[in-house]
């Protein structure tokens, strides 16, 4: 839709910035914390970019204070972190840990005393090692109710105050990382019977949370995060919308059906079915996820790039696709289902160093088909650059990064303009942090943290870059001054 005046964003519109738990804050054995799955996997050779590790990460953790001023000065509206199960629960289920839940208290309160908006993501993928150790985690189905028992605590402790909650973040890509390509923890490659009942247990435990939570406060919003990369058919062959088709069932609306309306995708179980790993159901358990869909508020959408996708014949391409993790361009492996699709590079976009789309109307195009399919309000839960960033005479000047928002927000207006409704922009990320597999050298945020791969290096100096001061524009001016 075109218009000849935008009504712009709305008046209450949340401008916000994101973080993990494991990826900013450190400290990963104080104050009675026990080993994440992450904590362990990245002492594995070779898992990680240089061995990097997030035993100190940016220290958020120790300077919070720090940060939480520094978004302040910003104008944030809101700031959205997870929380660390294994600080909650050391052994992921007994007894809790004070020491733990004061920490979140503390980081809560002080975003509060600024009118800073806490946005709380329960789980985002950091599984304590000790349940890993105990049932293996995902895979097993009492991974539900110890999940469930530390979602509510958080409800019971935080929820006066917190009225925003991410239940699961990018469901879709801890579990194929973690089950499919073997980049994440457990670390398994192509196991796809469990990676769809894992999927099963984490749609269950999103599910009874999202019930537990309502129970405690029915005004509270919630909802999960996907990591939503809209696909395009590279042509107009209908064998080529057909293969768009199949893969926006599989790799799409198979999670955010679930969420919006409680059910999969019937052509996806049918093929699911046909090969015989499609997810079993305890009694029951239909009814709870359609139950929970009813109360859920909003889609959570993590938007990085979009993907283009051809028919792919019986003897083409058959590959789970490889990321590129080194930040050195044209490395990424195309991705490709023989007699159904694959994933070619779309030669209409420019690319990252790592190999991702640059595409801004993307994002309103995933904001329309998710008003059109599911009709519910959307949270922009991530959205970034990651980067090479430079340090020059003590400042960083990011113009990139600046030109990349400014075309994703001119876009998101639009889609404000089309009808969506849009509660939140939250940018991937506020400071500098740890980029799971790729360590410190692919940076995202608004404030330089002076570190790299060395874990005693550098002096964790907080420099807010170019990008920093644009973005206090743009929220001073609620998205008027691009």
């Amino acid at each position: 839709m075109y218009f000849k005046e935008s009504t712009g964003f709305p008046k209450d519109f949340l401008w916000g910035s994101a973080s993990a738990a494991y990826q900013v804050e450190g400290a990963w054995a104080e104050d009675g914390k026990k080993p994440s799955v992450w904590d362990k996997f990245v002492r594995i050779p070779g898992k990680t970019f240089k061995a990097t590790t997030g035993d100190k990460a940016v220290d958020h953790y120790h300077m919070y204070k720090e940060d939480v001023r520094l978004m302040a000065e910003m104008g944030l509206k809101t700031y959205r972190f997870s929380i660390a199960w294994s600080r909650i629960y050391p052994d992921g289920n007994g007894q809790v840990n004070e020491k733990g839940l004061q920490f979140y208290d503390d980081l809560i309160n002080e975003c509060l005393k600024y009118n800073i908006v806490p946005m709380v993501t329960v789980y985002h993928w950091d599984l304590p090692q000790a349940l890993e150790d105990q049932y293996h985690g995902w895979e097993d189905r009492r991974i539900v109710d110890d999940f469930v028992n530390y979602a509510t605590t958080l409800f019971k402790r935080y929820g006066d105050r917190v009225k925003h909650w991410i239940i699961l973040n990018e469901q879709n890509v801890f579990t194929g990382h973690g089950w499919m390509l073997a980049k994440h923890p457990p670390g398994k490659f192509k196991d796809m019977k469990t990676y769809y009942q894992v999927n099963h247990h984490a749609f269950m435990a999103h599910a009874k949370s999202v019930l537990a939570l309502k129970e405690l406060y029915p005004d509270a919003l919630v909802g999960s995060s996907f990591a939503y990369g809209p696909a395009y058919a590279v042509s107009d062959k209908p064998e080529d919308q057909m293969a768009c088709v199949d893969y926006e069932d599989l790799k799409s609306y198979y999670w955010m059906d679930v969420y919006a309306y409680g059910r999969y995708p019937r052509s996806a179980m049918k093929y699911l079915e046909s090969l015989g790993v499609a997810p079993h159901f305890e009694e029951g358990d239909a009814e709870i996820l359609k139950e929970a869909a009813s109360k859920v508020d909003f889609m959570g959408v993590n938007y990085y790039k979009t993907c283009s996708i051809e028919y792919n014949p019986l003897d083409g391409v058959d590959s789970l696709g490889g990321e590129n993790n080194t930040g050195k361009k044209g490395t990424a492996e195309m991705e490709g289902v023989p007699g159904m699709y694959k994933v070619p590079a779309n030669k209409n976009l420019p690319t990252t160093d790592w190999d991702w789309t640059i595409d801004p109307m993307g994002l309103r195009f995933a904001c329309r088909k998710i008003t059109s399919r599911y009709d519910l309000p959307i949270v922009i839960s991530e959205n970034g650059l990651g980067a090479f960033d430079k340090l020059e005479d003590g400042k960083i000047h990011d113009s990139y990064r600046i030109e990349y928002l400014r075309n994703h927000i001119e876009e998101l207006k639009k889609a404000c303009d089309d009808g969506c409704r849009i509660l939140a922009y939250c940018t991937w990320s506020y400071t500098d942090l740890l980029s799971w597999l790729n360590g410190y050298q692919k940076r995202y945020g608004f404030v330089y943290v002076d570190r790299d791969e060395d874990e005693n290096s550098g002096t964790l100096k907080r420099i807010p870059k170019d990008s920093y001061y644009w973005y206090k524009k743009v929220i001073e001016t609620n998205g008027e001054e691009l």
